[in-house]
């Protein structure tokens, strides 16, 4: 009797693993926005819930890309910060003006780091509403329907688009710091790499991915500049501030089960808008905080690095007040979804070209108000990280890049050695 009611309890455990394997994703299709699990953003981690794993914040349209990639397969490279069971994917268009037509678009396992040729057996068609093909209207987003495929912790995966016909401006993410591919015609089920033969340092239209995971409770976004976009940092390496993040999350006993989704646009500020002049550094933190990182997938708290560059780039901010203003207009934003804010020390740059007495005691200023708790839900104090003991205006040697703006890998690693994971973890927000 013993034996057969272990064997009774042991066919029980099978039938409901396999109900729930099968519920999480069934066929290529996989579960859809709209299954259950999907509307119930307060499922525990254990029966599974959508988490972003990779985000990149669209930037400006593609110098002399007027036109598109008519005709051509975009293989984008990209580095998860969780695994999970089913991916789904986000396309924009948001600085195109024409409508953009995808007819055929696919995701895979990269079979080596930076390497456009897919692991076998991964790859996998995608379809937008069960169809194949899906246009994106001038300044418009999509997400593909879900896929099954096992994706692992901090893994590079590719995605490829097609493009048939010609489309507006490229929406695209410049400084990527991570190689992709371009290759002529519909390559986006080549499995092998050997016709992407054209090497891009840049993100196009992706600006998401998406992954089914049991083992992760959200994912922490970061709004930054050039520091968070981790311009100086060894290309395809992985080595952005958020990525070393990233890292202590899913490795440090007690850290919080989080994944990191990386919201940087070098040169960005939190007042203005890119110009004409400057049109990369993208819209304002306030114009974008909401599309970019509010609203991505299973987000629970919010990181805030940025400010230097409302100081140093024209036209520029001379009131503290000001920028200690939008600040706090952006913690606001994240408040009103219920999300906890973060907030970073602005960091040193005595001897940056840009740099002057004058304009460091505005930065001094901003980050005193930081320190004091008036702006933010928490404080990281990045600052306090990187400067030179001896000279408080500079980033310390090891920690500088070289322009004595930007971090070295060094730096960024101290960056994120300098966040309290416990000021990740689901607290209220602050009443400021």
């Amino acid at each position: 009797m013993g034996y057969a009611l272990l064997a009774g309890l042991a066919a029980i455990v099978v039938l409901v693993s396999t109900a729930i394997f099968i519920g999480a994703g069934s066929g290529e299709g996989g579960l859809g926005e709209d299954s259950p699990q999907s509307r119930n953003p307060a499922a525990p981690a254990s029966s599974g819930q959508w988490v972003g794993t990779w985000s990149a914040a669209p930037a400006a349209a593609e110098p002399r890309s007027r036109d598109g990639f008519a005709n051509m397969s975009i293989r984008n490279v990209v580095h998860t910060a969780v695994g999970g069971t089913q991916a789904r994917i986000q396309l924009s268009n948001l600085f195109g003006n024409r409508p953009l037509t995808v007819s055929h678009a696919t995701v895979a396992l990269a079979a080596a780091p930076s390497n456009p040729t897919a692991a076998a057996g991964s790859m996998r068609r995608l379809s937008f509403g069960n169809k194949p093909s899906v246009t994106i209207p001038a300044g418009g987003e999509v997400t593909s329907d879900a896929v099954r495929l096992n994706v692992p912790h901090a893994a590079d995966l590719l995605v490829t688009t097609y493009s048939p016909t010609p489309s507006g401006p490229v929406t695209y993410h410049p400084y990527a710091r991570q190689t992709s591919y371009v290759a002529g015609g519909d390559r986006t089920e080549d499995t092998s790499g050997t016709a992407f033969n054209q090497q891009s340092p840049y993100w196009r239209y992706l600006s998401a991915v998406d992954v089914w995971s049991n083992e992760t409770d959200g994912a922490v976004a970061v709004l930054g500049d050039s520091i968070t976009d981790g311009i100086t940092s060894s290309p395809g390496a992985n080595h952005r501030w958020t990525d070393f993040l990233a890292e202590r999350l899913r490795t440090e006993r007690g850290a919080p089960r989080l994944s990191v989704l990386n919201a940087g646009i070098s040169g960005n500020r939190v007042l203005v808008d890119g110009s004409k002049f400057s049109p990369n550094n993208g819209p304002s933190g306030l114009t974008r905080v909401n599309r970019d990182v509010l609203s991505r997938t299973g987000v629970k708290v919010v990181v805030v690095e940025m400010g230097l560059n409302d100081i140093i780039k024209p036209p520029r901010q001379r009131d503290p007040a000001k920028i200690l203003n939008g600040l706090r207009d952006l913690v606001r934003q994240a408040h009103t979804r219920g999300l906890r804010v973060v907030g970073a020390t602005l960091t040193p740059f005595g001897g940056h070209r840009g740099y002057t007495p004058r304009m460091d005691a505005v930065r001094r200023a901003v980050n005193e108000e930081i320190r004091a708790g008036k702006v933010f839900d928490a404080v990281v104090d990045f600052d306090a990280a990187l400067r030179d003991p001896a000279h408080p205006e500079r980033l310390r040697a090891a920690y500088d890049s070289g322009d004595h703006l930007h971090p070295s890998d060094n730096g960024y690693r101290a960056m994120a050695q300098a966040l309290d994971l416990q000021l990740l973890k689901g607290a209220r927000p602050a009443k400021l």
